[in-house]
């Protein structure tokens, strides 16, 4: 201890002291010295205490000292842990970095669909969202009247669920309407169809009783045995539809696509699908004909006549678009010779209620014009050169 060894250097000061004061003076200063000597040992002692306290709270001080070094040194062991562990995972992580990107595409592109989806949805319901969020203000608004904002706040959400009540019930009302309207079309639809058979089966009994009237009871067969046409094969037994060879009275014989169905036989004299065939042919393309019966054909301007100066027939015109939706429009129909330019007479058949255009020719009909034939009844132009 540092207090002891003071304490005797400074007494064993004093002692040399006083044994180098003079002899004679020993005896008369003796009780002074003491007092002194009490005096000063007072003063040390209180220095000594004092400084023991201050070596105390020295000692307390580094033992918080020491403390929180203790704590700071767990501190940072504990982080260089979690360093250790942020490293690891950050490996692990780029090891596993293709996966994830992987991961990332697939949910972006399932992302994108469901964006698409989403915004189908978003369209459909804006109407309720934009209500819902109005009801949502009111609800998450401070009240500052308890009782009485609480009342509004029930009243107003009773109105609104009225009003939604009343909205659906109207929609309801509107989609049963549009549905009484879909089951009244599609019955017309049925009886217009049912109609457009039936005058189909009247127009080939109608041609019959002609051919009956004119001497012909049998189906009339050329010199070589071909029948007419198409429908000439439907009352021999032919029920297939398919292309089969024909020869027209006064005519060579030539292949023809047959389509039978039902009410007879219908031979086709153009067929146009996927636009595989150029349309776009001089005039001596669309005499004597061109394409493939097996896809995309124009018979020919002689075939055609060839069969129209047999009697009365019927043309039909059939349509559709990319959505399947498909018209069709019946005339009596007649063809010209080259001599007339091909002369095209339409007649309506009847008023069958499917058609909304009705096609009229006139008296002298319309004579076929090409590119390269200018036949129109339009004297400043060339149309078929214009829209080809």
């Amino acid at each position: 201890m540092k207090m002891p060894q003071i304490l005797i250097l400074l007494l064993a000061i004093l002692v040399h002291a006083g044994d180098g004061l003079p002899t004679d003076r020993q005896r008369r200063d003796k009780h002074a010295s003491w007092d002194d000597v009490n005096v000063v040992a007072h003063g040390l002692l209180q220095l000594g205490q004092g400084l023991k306290e201050h070596v105390d709270k020295t000692k307390a001080h580094m033992r918080d000292v020491n403390g929180k070094l203790k704590a700071f040194n767990n501190t940072v062991v504990e982080l260089e842990k979690k360093q250790q562990e942020q490293d690891e995972a950050l490996r692990a992580q780029r090891a596993g970095g293709e996966e994830e990107q992987a991961r990332y595409r697939l949910l972006t592109e399932l992302a994108e669909e469901a964006k698409l989806k989403v915004g189908e949805v978003k369209k459909q319901t804006e109407d309720i969202t934009s209500r819902m969020d109005r009801l949502e203000e009111v609800l998450t608004e401070p009240t500052q009247d308890g009782n009485d904002s609480e009342h509004k706040t029930v009243s107003f959400i009773q109105r609104l669920m009225i009003s939604q009540n009343r909205r659906i019930d109207q929609l309801v009302e509107k989609i049963q309407q549009q549905q009484d309207k879909l089951e009244k079309q599609s019955l017309h639809l049925q009886a217009l169809q049912t109609k457009i058979a039936h005058k189909r089966v009247k127009s080939h009994r109608r041609r019959d009783e002609e051919m009956a009237l004119g001497g012909e009871t049998e189906p009339v067969q050329t010199e070589s045995g071909l029948a007419r046409d198409c429908h000439d094969l439907f009352v021999q037994g032919q029920k297939a539809s398919g292309v089969y060879t024909i020869q027209p009275e006064g005519s060579q014989p030539f292949n023809v696509l047959c389509q039978m169905t039902s009410e007879g036989g219908w031979t086709i004299i153009q067929k146009r699908q996927d636009g595989s065939q150029n349309f776009n042919q001089l005039w001596q393309s669309y005499k004597n004909g061109f394409g493939s019966l097996n896809g995309e054909f124009w018979l020919g301007l002689d075939n055609i006549h060839s069969l129209s100066k047999q009697g009365q027939y019927i043309l039909q015109v059939e349509l559709s678009d990319e959505e399947g939706q498909q018209r069709e429009a019946r005339y009596k129909f007649q063809l010209d010779g080259e001599e007339k330019m091909f002369a095209l007479h339409l007649k309506q058949e009847s008023a069958s209620g499917v058609q909304e255009d009705i096609v009229t020719t006139g008296a002298s009909g319309l004579p076929f014009s090409t590119a390269d034939r200018d036949n129109d009844l339009a004297a400043d132009i060339n149309c078929a050169q214009m829209l080809s």
